[in-house]
């Protein structure tokens, strides 16, 4: 359920299939709603904007807005809602009508994992895309991943300020380096396991017939982990960014920690980058890894994530969509799909639920027949 959301002034209406086809032309909100489910997970959404943004507007104004999900899970049914109070910058969350105390407790209760078509650059641009990429995939598994990468990123913000403004306080850069090493340390141990995983099961074919991928940690202290225990490695660390404050004062930035992690994605059996590889073996590659990670999250955590793939058959061949509508159908979780018309995903048909895409609204599409729930 939508209210003021974006395009949608309100929209209140029931996905009941474990595939939701969601076809229409640019524009017509397509992406809207799936940032809007994306926004009962915790964290800024498919497209991290800011809660002011989301707001349909009116005039100069953007008007208060409201999100509201229904889900069965295997606790049994739960509603999930997040809003945003009038002129408040912040938004809020509500478990079953009563109030949380923070975005962690909707873990319990629901996941979600995405692609979108701005996804595509992320093996042209810079190392940060790609960290929060890889970050989002391990929260889905371990949702207190978040907190530790939250409180590394809030430490550092503090001493890069410290020593931006000369402040050279021994014993207070010391409490914030000693957070920024916990936190880093235990940061990294979690993507470091998580890209074992990975590939782990992507070695193991749960992909399916998408191509084969390796994914590889680019990180010193990840390197380190490997050799020495956790604790050595802390400290190591504690110890690099006292011995670091004069030249990253200079720098504006630490050398060492957390944020300085890179992923790179390999096209097997020939090891070929991600970044050289086609725009079409690129989405296949994110396609797989997406795949993977929800059956570990279902593994894991008993619960399966929601996926939103927005436009992912654009850029794959024949093959490659049916080895995606197979893997889909296999999986135990609710996918949603969307394009710019119902044709691609025409061999869906009789297991999917199709919804036409208009602006501010959907309606079922009648050229396919109502799809059986899941």
């Amino acid at each position: 359920m939508l209210q003021n959301f974006r395009s949608y002034e309100a929209l209140d209406i029931p996905f009941q299939a474990g595939i939701v086809v969601i076809a229409g032309p640019n524009g017509a909100g397509k992406t809207n709603l799936l940032e809007a489910i994306s926004l009962l997970a915790p964290g800024r959404g498919l497209r991290g904007a800011r809660a002011t943004e989301w707001g349909r507007r009116q005039g100069v104004e953007s008007l208060p807005w409201t999100i509201a999900g229904h889900f069965d899970s295997p606790a049994g049914p739960v509603t999930i809602g997040t809003g945003q109070e009038s002129g408040a910058d912040r938004r809020g969350f509500r478990l079953d009508g009563a109030p949380v105390r923070s975005q962690a407790e909707l873990s319990a209760h629901f996941a979600a994992l995405w692609l979108t078509p701005q996804m595509d650059r992320l093996f042209q641009e810079g190392a940060s895309g790609r960290r929060k990429f890889l970050d989002r995939l391990v929260w889905a598994r371990e949702p207190g991943h978040a907190r530790e990468v939250a409180a590394f990123e809030a430490a550092m913000a503090q001493r890069n300020r410290l020593l931006a403004e000369g402040r050279r306080d021994a014993r207070w850069l010391a409490a914030l380096e000693d957070t920024m090493a916990r936190h880093a340390i235990a940061a990294i141990a979690a993507r470091r396991a998580a890209v074992a995983q990975l590939n782990g099961a992507l070695a193991g074919g749960v992909a399916g017939a998408f191509p084969a991928a390796r994914l590889e940690l680019l990180c010193p202290l990840a390197g380190a982990l490997n050799q020495h225990p956790a604790l050595a490695v802390e400290e190591e660390l504690r110890a690099g960014l006292a011995a670091d404050r004069a030249r990253d004062a200079a720098a504006g930035s630490a050398r060492q920690g957390a944020h300085r992690t890179d992923l790179r994605l390999l096209l097997l059996p020939r090891d070929i980058p991600a970044e050289l590889c086609s725009t079409g073996e690129q989405k296949a590659l994110l396609t797989s890894t997406i795949l993977a990670q929800a059956a570990l999250v279902t593994a894991h955590r008993g619960l399966a994530p929601l996926l939103l793939l927005d436009e992912v058959a654009a850029h794959l061949d024949p093959g490659r969509r049916a080895a995606l509508f197979a893997a889909l159908a296999a999986l135990p979780g609710q996918c949603f799909l969307t394009g710019t018309e119902p044709a691609p995903f025409a061999p869906l048909e009789g297991r999917a639920e199709f919804f036409a895409a208009q602006p501010g609204t959907l309606c079922r599409d009648a050229d396919f027949p109502v799809s059986p729930g899941p």
